[in-house]
């Protein structure tokens, strides 16, 4: 009898321990799908489906008899390293700018910041679309019984269709272990693969050419004029060489024709000049290396890689009846009309971990971008940019990295934020002359920190705090006390030390506030009924920098360092504003309590106390609670609120930090239905922030996913919480291979809304307080074990009254 099913039938305090290699396999039995498919091909860049190795990325249309895939990679940079962004005139008029803000003058304080603060940078830059790859199947008759398809589980997408008598059939995937992407072409038939292959929709300056018989190469660069000087970015190579099984290959001058092959297998390799790198090197070497295996090598290469990170989390929320029938453009706009579909809230989730997966990796030069790895070429034609923005979507577009157990695709990010704090040691001392580091709303891959070029938005100075919090959470989640000490200290203790200089005395109430600053990218009336975003001291300032120094003065204490310069920390700590409730209850953005200039706005900036910090909690502080629940209904209730895809993904975890399992729910399936294409990726809403048309923006799909586990799972707190924000959608499911705070992995079962079981383990061993409901059980876990609970453990501890069960097993 199985450890699993002898919690069922023992009576009392079921409770057990087992080798952590006796963990019941999720895919033992059967999973909810895991598998976005369709029956027609993509007309537009939104409905075609979406391959990555962390670097090189692919939109596959699956046209029959015009195949697109639209190739990126995540260092085609515009622009280069800025030298002369800094305004000159910031630190000789700081300290005039803070005194109009004091004393109620934010006209011309905001004017002054415009003219002194700002930067006007000259080649800043933006990721770029490379080119697309074409090719050209003739076929006689009308194809049938056509299958388009994105398998989550092996990383690759298909095409499957029968035409001209024949079965054929389409694999493309991008395998980061081979570092190219690969497409396999072959028919069921000999001799029927044919077709004509090119480049198309060349986004680059450069040039095509062609090699022998047997590859097209694209070198050019990456200039563009909208946010860099047109002359300044990356050099770029993309290869792709054609391999043959039979067939005979005809060549243009830029195109390669093969007609009558068995099967053929296209391996495209993509590299630029960033970091010092010799594309024509590079994409040699990756061709040589791919050229030398099997079609069936690199695919198992691929697939096992790929595996050994998704399969990590299994997830089943209960499935809708045929649903695994149905294609998933219609169980969207089903989802969207109404409809209940658990599965497909599942499949949402593990999209969101499998595009951290394409678009992520240890080894990829940068982190997500604004659209991770991918690039429609909407977002990099507009004022945003396709760059990293700092004041929400960088940070949630690795929410899901550590609970989603793909803690390793943090590490690109980590090497970007340590750039980051070498140019900020020379924003801080040119600008605020103080010491320390600080980074404002944006960067690109050269560690931009300078202000941005906008008011609103561009002096939001708590940036660096916010995006660094990855890194302790990374540590939280982990517990590598190496990495604390040698990475996390380091950028922690300099932040701090530019806070401490930098903060200054509010004359009225004696805190110690920030500022000039932004609570991006919203903004307030004054009193003399201008609209205005420079203050001092925004609540969103007040949470980041309080985090920050709570966790210099934990990790000071955890390595026994630096106690003279906690002393100075606990002392500025205490002298931080207190959180403030408005006029209408609800949670102050501003010192003041002033009126909102857009009261339907998208950002929601101070409510970061809620999530993804956990300075405002139901249990610790509700009035704050209940004033951050006023703060949200407020806004979502406003008339034209900016419902976009980043902003309904928030709604989900701050509902779920509110344990309100309902509302998290409802906003969840918002999202996936009023945000999400037929694809499933996620769109910042034409019409908001500038935007004429819905454009593709990654951080709805990672920070959704994320609010999906945090409904499930919760550990910011004292204690591992279950299921605290279950929904009624979701009576009977399991979960497997959720981390925790603390070292912690996660597996649950659940019944009628009720908790079955939790199988609890820790890589290090350790102790920890499981909360299930109302009631609370201390546990011990020992390293490469598993602790087992049930509900009859929490109805057992409930029984004991108040005194705490503790079950060292």
């Amino acid at each position: 009898m199985s450890p699993t099913r002898r919690e069922f039938v023992r009576g009392g305090l079921a409770l057990a321990a087992v080798p952590v290699n006796a963990r019941l396999a999720f895919g033992e039995e059967a999973v909810t799908d895991q598998v976005l498919w369709y029956r027609g091909e993509a007309r537009r860049w939104l409905e075609a489906l979406p391959i990555g190795n962390g670097r090189i990325g692919g939109m596959v249309y699956g046209g029959v008899t015009k195949e697109r895939i639209a190739l990126t990679e995540s260092t085609v940079w515009s622009g280069a390293p800025g030298v002369s962004d800094i305004n000159p005139r910031g630190a000789t008029h700081l300290d005039e700018i803070r005194a109009l803000l004091f004393q109620g003058d934010y006209v011309q304080g905001r004017k002054l910041c415009e003219e002194c603060l700002l930067s006007h940078p000259s080649s800043f830059g933006t990721n770029l679309p490379l080119l697309d790859l074409i090719l050209e199947v003739a076929h006689r008759g009308d194809p049938s019984q056509y299958r388009r398809s994105l398998d989550l589980d092996e990383g690759v997408a298909r095409v499957e269709y029968r035409a001209d008598g024949n079965r054929f059939m389409r694999e493309t995937f991008s395998s980061n272990p081979d570092g190219v992407l690969v497409v396999n072409l072959r028919s069921e038939t000999p001799g029927q693969v044919s077709f004509k292959m090119m480049f198309e929709s060349i986004k680059l300056p450069g040039k095509v050419t062609r090699s022998g018989s047997d590859t097209l190469i694209f070198r050019g660069h990456a200039f563009e004029l909208m946010h860099s000087d047109g002359e300044q970015g990356v050099e770029v190579e993309c290869c792709v060489r054609l391999l043959p099984v039979g067939g005979v290959v005809a060549c243009g001058e830029e195109h390669l024709q093969i007609d009558n092959a068995d099967a053929v297998t296209l391996i495209v390799a993509i590299a630029t000049s960033y970091g010092g790198h010799v594309p024509e090197m590079d994409c040699a070497e990756a061709i040589q290396g791919a050229t030398s295996k099997s079609y069936g090598e690199l695919r198992r290469n691929h697939i096992a890689d790929h595996q050994n990170l998704f399969r990590r989390v299994q997830i089943d929320l209960g499935s809708r009846a045929g649903a695994k029938r149905i294609p998933t453009d219609q169980r969207r706009r089903s989802l969207e009309a109404g409809v209940s579909d658990p599965g497909l809230c599942a499949l949402f989730f593990q999209y969101g971990r499998y595009l951290t997966i394409a678009g992520s990796r240890a080894n990829s030069s940068l982190p997500l971008a604004l659209q991770g790895i991918w690039n429609d070429g909407l977002a990099s034609s507009m004022g945003w940019t396709d760059d990293f923005h700092l004041d929400i979507n960088t940070e949630q577009n690795y929410w899901l990295a550590e609970v989603g157990n793909l803690t390793e695709s943090q590490l690109p990010l980590f090497a970007l934020i340590e750039q980051m704090v070498g140019s900020g040691r020379r924003t801080a001392r040119s600008l605020y002359g103080v010491h320390g580091w600080v980074s404002h709303v944006v960067t690109n891959p050269w560690g931009y920190t300078a202000p941005g070029w906008g008011l609103g938005w561009g002096i939001f100075v708590t940036s660096g705090i916010w995006i660094a919090l990855q890194m302790w959470e990374h540590f939280r989640f982990t517990q590598d006390l190496k990495f604390l000490r040698e990475r996390v200290y380091p950028v922690f203790k300099e932040a701090a030390e530019f806070f401490t200089a930098y903060m200054v005395e509010h004359p009225k109430h004696g805190w110690l506030v920030t500022g000039p600053s932004d609570s991006p990218e919203n903004a307030f009336r004054t009193p003399s009924g201008a609209d205005c975003s420079e203050s001092m001291g925004p609540t969103c300032d007040r949470v980041l920098v309080y985090a920050l120094f709570s966790i210099c003065l934990e990790i000071q204490a955890r390595l026994s360092v630096d106690s003279s310069f906690g002393m100075e920390l606990r002392r500025a700590k205490e002298r931080l504003p207190p959180f403030q409730i408005g006029r209408y209850g609800q949670l102050q953005e501003w010192l003041e309590d002033f009126e909102e200039a857009e009261p339907n706005h998208r950002h929601t900036s101070h409510l970061i106390a809620l999530y993804p910090e956990n300075q405002i909690s139901p249990e610790k502080t509700p009035a704050l609670a209940k004033a951050a629940r006023v703060t949200l209904e407020r806004r979502i209730n406003q008339p034209d609120w900016e419902d976009t895809e980043w902003s309904r993904a928030n709604l989900v975890n701050y509902y779920a930090r509110l344990w309100d399992g309902e509302a998290a729910h409802l906003h969840l399936v918002g999202l996936i239905g009023k945000a999400t294409e037929d694809n499933l990726l996620t769109y910042s809403r034409g019409g908001v922030a500038g935007a004429t048309e819905n454009i593709f923006a990654i951080d709805g799909n990672t920070a959704g996913a994320a609010g999906l586990a945090e409904m499930l799972l919760q550990s910011q707190g004292d204690f591992l919480h279950l299921l605290p924000a279950l929904p009624i959608a979701w009576p009977d499911g399991r979960v497997s291979g959720l981390c925790a705070r603390g070292g912690f992995q996660v597996d649950m079962r659940w019944r009628s809304n009720r908790l079955i079981s939790a199988a609890i383990s820790s890589k290090m061993g350790g102790t920890c307080d499981v909360r299930y409901g109302r009631t609370v059980l201390s546990i011990r876990v020992e390293q490469g074990h598993i602790v087992r609970l049930t509900e009859l453990s929490f109805r057992s501890k409930e029984s004991l009254g108040r005194h705490k069960a503790i079950v060292s097993l």
